[in-house]
């Protein structure tokens, strides 16, 4: 069985491997086939049309998916490895170990965010844009400067306390638990991050830095947090609905995945916490 561990508890070793399966997958050219699929959704997904992968009930299912098809191309380079999660309450800090050097490499420098340290270091010659928002290839970041802190414990404590899990208008407007953890409304928890770290995380390619793995892996230990404490509170909505994904519709680019089919992520995988 699968394992997501926290970040913060990899040893030397599963750092590594994480970080030599990543590369591996950019190396064949099946990375970009996901930064690929997620920019296409970012740029799809509207507040009055079609929506699947954001601003919708569907958000967390869908990259619940996403993550898996990740995990399971990981695998398949290194058997041992799994997705590890970031918490960001707790490694609120620049100098957590996520950003050291033997691990993701730290913030941008000041002139054009270029990561300059690290593994995925354009220098180091194993990590070139190619999903690009604009013409530059290296891999960028700005670490707490758009907004300067991440979110709280106590902020992901008011959202895991909402009973429900959507409701109409079905997109970034919504209250209810997915739209205040997607971050369009409230104390603005997943989006927030994205921006805090800026550079490529702030754009639709955001997955060009891993650390979009490991914070959404985090995002899908919060939606199986608020699971456990809401039993009776499940996805919505059931049926009849234009523009979203109900609970047992298919859910594009899959053919063959509904939100039904991901309530329960123990058949796939546990949290280190579980």
């Amino acid at each position: 069985m699968t394992v997501r561990k926290n970040q913060a508890a990899l040893t030397t070793d599963e750092k590594r491997r994480f970080v030599d399966a990543v590369l591996e997958l950019k190396r064949s050219g099946r990375y970009d086939a996901f930064v690929t699929t997620h920019n296409a959704f970012i740029l799809g997904d509207t507040d009055h049309g079609e929506r699947t992968g954001h601003r919708s009930p569907s958000f967390l299912p869908w990259h619940r998916r996403f993550l898996l098809e990740f995990e399971r191309a990981l695998q398949e380079v290194d058997a041992s490895v799994a997705l590890p999660y970031w918490d960001w309450t707790a490694d609120r800090s620049q100098r957590s170990s996520l950003w050291a050097p033997d691990f993701l490499g730290g913030t941008g420098r000041s002139l054009d965010g270029q990561v300059m340290d690290g593994p995925f270091a354009t220098r180091a010659g194993k990590w070139q844009i190619t999903v690009r928002v604009d013409g530059r290839t290296f891999l960028r970041r700005s670490l707490g400067t758009a907004v300067r802190e991440l979110p709280t414990r106590a902020e992901v404590e008011s959202v895991l306390n909402m009973p429900t899990y959507d409701m109409a208008p079905w997109n970034s407007a919504s209250d209810g638990f997915r739209n205040h953890l997607e971050g369009w409304r409230g104390v603005n928890l997943h989006n927030r991050v994205h921006v805090w770290v800026g550079g490529h995380m702030a754009t639709g390619a955001s997955p060009n830095d891993p650390v979009f793995w490991l914070h959404h892996a985090y995002v899908d230990k919060l939606w199986a947090e608020w699971q456990r404490r809401h039993p009776g509170s499940g996805y919505l909505p059931a049926a009849g609905t234009p523009d979203v994904v109900d609970l047992d519709e298919t859910m594009k680019p899959w053919n063959d995945t509904r939100p039904a089919d991901l309530l329960d992520h123990t058949p796939h995988y546990t949290f280190d916490t579980d």
